[in-house]
């Protein structure tokens, strides 16, 4: 009952592009301080000193505001491992969508189906 339930939600859902890129971006985009934190370990840099400036930059981001992005773009620990366009690619939204499609469409029957 309450999968049936749920889909009636999910099948009139609107997504709102805009709306969406705009929450992901509240925090000044720490979310993606995983992804920053892999990459500068795998340029090179120590687990222990990739977390203390991803930290540092996140922690800044979200208490003072500002672009999680900008903040490390301007580190120089940072850009002696990481080019711009390597760090550009850790705020790219395709991995975390790839199977945004697949997903909703066995959340969402076709009309007179039942869900998988």
């Amino acid at each position: 009952y309450m999968l049936v339930k749920s889909v009636g939600l999910i099948e009139n859902l609107q997504v709102d592009r805009t709306r969406m890129r705009d929450n992901i971006d509240l925090g000044g985009g720490v979310v993606f301080s995983q992804r920053v934190l892999l990459a500068l370990v795998d340029a090179g840099m120590s687990r222990d000193d990739a977390y203390r400036v991803v930290q540092k930059h996140a922690l800044a981001a979200w208490n003072k505001g500002g672009s999680f992005r900008d903040r490390l773009a301007t580190d120089r620990e940072v850009n002696t491992v990481l080019t711009s366009a390597r760090l550009a690619r850790c705020f790219d939204l395709g991995p975390f969508m790839r199977h945004a499609t697949t997903i909703l469409s066995r959340s969402v029957p076709r009309r007179g189906r039942a869900p998988r």
